[in-house]
């Protein structure tokens, strides 16, 4: 996990497991494992995330992508 340090807006894991269709206990295991990119805000540890890597990680793990 990576501390945040850009301008670029911030999703909630509210919100990244509503793009994604899954529960946020997903997307929370998920970060914890490094299958997506989780930026630490605060002393708390709330989570948040880029929406570049969102769609990096969806181009990544697509299943209906065709490999040439």
């Amino acid at each position: 996990m990576i501390v945040a340090d850009t301008n670029e807006k911030m999703l909630t894991v509210k919100e990244v497991a509503s793009l994604l269709n899954i529960h946020p206990n997903t997307l929370r295991r998920w970060s914890e494992q490094g299958r997506i990119v989780t930026y630490k805000i605060n002393s708390r540890g709330d989570r948040r995330f880029k929406r570049s890597d969102i769609e990096k990680f969806l181009n990544e793990f697509n299943p209906y992508k065709s490999n040439p």
